[in-house]
């Protein structure tokens, strides 16, 4: 007979089982092979890029000419260079975009830039509106696919946004990578194979304008892409994964400036489990919107370093169980845990991730979760609170 402790154990086990369940149906369903859709030829909306940017001087022009790039008659683009003390607005006007600048160091974060934005577009609105961040690049073609779409199904797209390694970057920035794929690419592809919807990723996310001019902006929340997608979902509005557009940018090689980076959307993700994900999957199922109880049930797979650091901590506290008490549940129910974990991650990097991690590197992976453990820890006991951009490398 079980003890209070390994029933305990037992239902932890069974918990942790949701999401890992979640992750690999995710991945089966990512490998499936598909045509990647054409460039669509019908009537192509009109579009505004909105750009928010806090300090980008290093990269604003460059950004502002790819995007340009793929702009045509009637298309505008809009820099909001928010609490900036660079030359990002003088750099983004030499780059031909007009700029918006806004001063307000009370109300900080990416949320008060997007909604200066939109209200100054609200001027003369567009059909659709699309947001890039201020250090992204995107794939030729990605405008017309998002808009189109957008216009299309008259809810929210996003593209595929993939964060790469520098040239030369150390193990833990390619891990970090491999972890994006996964998070962004895999299991954003596999909902989208299956018919379900994506989380909102931050850039690369177009909005027809109906949707967009409602929305609540004005927030420092620090996962405001994942919360204004939830908001949309509620309103039978839940986005769409269009993979056929892509946005690309880099992660930081300083130490000081990776951390920032990953505290800030980590934490930001792990509070709005906390804060969301029971409300949200009772939400789902009350009202039997499919939509919604899938992007729940998405957004409570934690990330990949936390999942994997807790299911092994699981799994050695059921193998000592077992040795001590000779209980078997707990100790299968975790090998089954583990194992649907480990396949999850073994077929995303056969699939998905070759290119960026070797087989070798993969299996370090385990030691680079339990070196996150302290960022984990700060989560219950000093979590980060305000939105912070992290430095980029020329900083």
């Amino acid at each position: 007979m079980m003890t209070l402790f390994q029933l305990i154990l037992s239902l932890l086990v069974l918990a942790l089982l949701v999401p890992v369940a979640v992750l690999l149906l995710q991945v089966l369903a990512a490998c499936k092979k598909t045509m990647p859709a054409a460039l669509p030829t019908g009537r192509r909306p009109v579009v505004a890029v909105l750009v928010p940017a806090h300090n980008e001087a290093q990269g604003i022009a460059a950004t502002v000419a790819g995007i340009r790039e793929q702009l045509r008659e009637g298309d505008r683009i809009l820099v909001v260079a928010d609490n900036c003390d660079d030359d990002t607005a003088e750099l983004a006007l030499a780059a031909g975009a007009p700029v918006l600048e806004r001063e307000d160091l009370y109300a900080r974060g990416k949320g008060y830039a997007l909604d200066a934005g939109v209200r100054q577009l609200a001027l003369s609105p567009p059909e659709v509106l699309i947001i890039i961040d201020a250090d992204c690049r995107l794939k030729a073609g990605s405008i017309t696919h998002l808009a189109c779409r957008a216009l299309e199904m008259h809810r929210p797209v996003q593209a595929l946004d993939l964060m790469r390694a520098p040239r030369g970057a150390g193990l833990k920035i390619r891990i970090a990578e491999f972890a994006w794929i996964v998070k962004n690419k895999v299991r954003a592809l596999g909902f989208h194979h299956l018919g379900l919807p994506c989380q909102l990723m931050g850039t690369g996310m177009a909005f027809p304008w109906g949707l967009i001019a409602q929305a609540s902006l004005a927030n420092g929340h620090l996962a405001e892409d994942m919360k204004l997608g939830i908001e949309l979902a509620r309103a039978d509005a839940a986005p769409l994964f269009c993979p056929e557009a892509c946005v690309v940018s880099y992660f930081p090689q300083g130490d000081e400036a990776a951390r920032m980076q990953r505290t800030r959307w980590e934490h930001g993700h792990m509070g709005m489990i906390v804060s969301e994900g029971l409300p949200l999957l009772w939400q789902g199922l009350r009202e039997k919107n499919r939509a919604l109880f899938a992007m729940a049930l998405d957004m409570c797979v934690p990330p990949l370093a936390l999942l994997t650091m807790v299911s092994c901590a699981v799994f050695a506290v059921a193998a000592l169980n077992f040795l001590v008490f000779d209980v078997a549940a707990p100790l299968l129910l975790a090998t089954a845990l583990l194992a649907a974990l480990t396949l999850a991650i073994l077929l995303s990097w056969q699939r998905f991730g070759q290119q960026v991690l070797s087989l070798k590197d993969l299996f370090s992976a385990l030691g680079y979760a339990f070196w996150k453990l302290p960022l984990y820890m700060k989560f219950f006991v000093n979590r980060q609170l305000e939105w912070v951009r992290a430095k980029r490398d020329a900083e």
